[in-house]
């Protein structure tokens, strides 16, 4: 008995562990998925895949500048660009199509950079303070029984009902995961690279997790998969480029959303304009996990020159497009819609081909950004 217990919970133990680290040093460069493999000896450079935390000297920078200008040098005419913004959602429903889900990893190391994407133990207290809450502001008649059954009570959703007392308790009409204490939304979740450690992590948490993509092809895979779970998550076909598009949960609701390797797929006059809107979903306090392409990364410098739509803006082959972001435009493209700064970062790393000996640079960006908490009653 002692061994077959005594593996799980040094597993979770560890798990714990890991996660406790990250969380009290969020500001700090955070620990590679691969983990902190640093070269020291340029000797040791094809003993690993991957190393972390890779310093570029000034040669360096400006080798990939003048790489970058250059196959940006010729651009597509302004008139052959516009299908790029009109036409992306039949793009990326092609690219599902070839692909479907083989294409890109599941995203295990999501929880390892992004703890913050597990419920904590004060939103689990504060999640029961507001049903405690409920089922003493319940009318005696909400709970009778009629015919041997209990009449069926009237959905309430409370908004930051712990963090502002004063705030009136709203009614609204149901929505899916409005009974969860902890809410995440993936924006562009593509066929679920993310979807499912999250769901298959979350369980058992009182947690719901939406997830969105303008490729029906995408979401329907996701759906097909057999992992999904309607109880804990709610997939749908949705354009966040859309103003009109309306989400099916309320503003103010989400703890947490997350957008890995989306927002650089978006023309970069549109990003700010969909950041704000997201923005509103989010509760006082919650963050937005951002992950994306760093500027000068190995696939920037790979185009081939006439595949530049605008300044660091690129159309691949299928018609898909990527954005090459800095650390300063990403902070100005969150402050600018109310958020704070957690973490921002450049994540550079140096990719290694031990069997053709090729390395090569890569560069992610890596951002937490938060709702301001509302101020206590004075």
């Amino acid at each position: 008995m002692h061994k077959q217990w005594s593996c799980p919970v040094f597993t979770q133990a560890s798990a714990f562990i890991r996660f406790y680290v990250r969380l009290k040093s969020t500001k700090a460069r955070p620990t590679a998925p691969l983990g902190s493999r640093i070269l020291t000896n340029p000797d040791d450079i094809f003993k690993h895949n991957m190393w972390d935390h890779v310093q570029w000297t000034k040669k360096d920078q400006e080798a990939a500048r003048q790489k970058a200008e250059e196959n940006s040098s010729i651009r597509l005419p302004l008139k052959e660009q516009g299908k790029f913004s009109t036409d992306a959602c039949q793009y990326w429903d092609q690219f599902y199509e070839a692909h479907q889900d083989k294409f890109f990893k599941d995203r295990r190391w999501l929880f390892l950079e992004f703890p913050e994407l597990l419920p904590s133990s004060a939103e689990e207290k504060r999640t029961n303070a507001c049903r405690s809450h409920q089922v003493a502001a319940e009318p005696a008649s909400s709970s009778s029984r009629t015919n041997g059954r209990r009449q069926k009570q009237i959905p309430f959703y409370f908004q930051e009902a712990a963090a502002e007392p004063n705030e009136t308790i709203r009614q609204i009409s149901s929505f899916p995961g409005q009974h969860a204490s902890f809410r995440i939304l993936e924006v562009g979740c593509g066929v679920g690279n993310s979807v499912f450690p999250i769901v298959n992590t979350i369980k058992n948490t009182h947690s719901f997790l939406y997830c969105c993509d303008f490729s029906p092809r995408a979401i329907q895979l996701v759906k097909d998969h057999l992992d999904y779970d309607d109880s804990m998550c709610h997939a749908f076909v949705h354009d966040i480029c859309e103003e009109a598009g309306s989400f099916p949960f309320p503003p103010q609701s989400l703890d947490v959303i997350l957008a890995v390797f989306v927002l650089s797929s978006i023309h970069p006059q549109r990003v700010q304009r969909v950041v704000n809107q997201l923005s509103t979903y989010l509760k006082h306090g919650g963050v937005f996990l951002f992950r994306d392409y760093g500027r000068y990364d190995l696939s920037q410098l790979r185009f081939k020159k006439g595949r530049c739509l605008s300044d660091n803006f690129y159309t691949r082959g299928d018609g898909t497009c990527v954005y090459f972001f800095t650390k300063e435009e990403v902070h100005d493209l969150f402050s600018n819609a109310g958020l704070e700064e957690i973490q921002n970062l450049e994540d550079k790393r140096l990719q290694v081909n031990r069997g053709k000996k090729v390395a090569m640079r890569r560069v992610w960006m890596q951002s937490k950004y938060r709702k301001p908490p509302l101020p206590s009653p004075s």
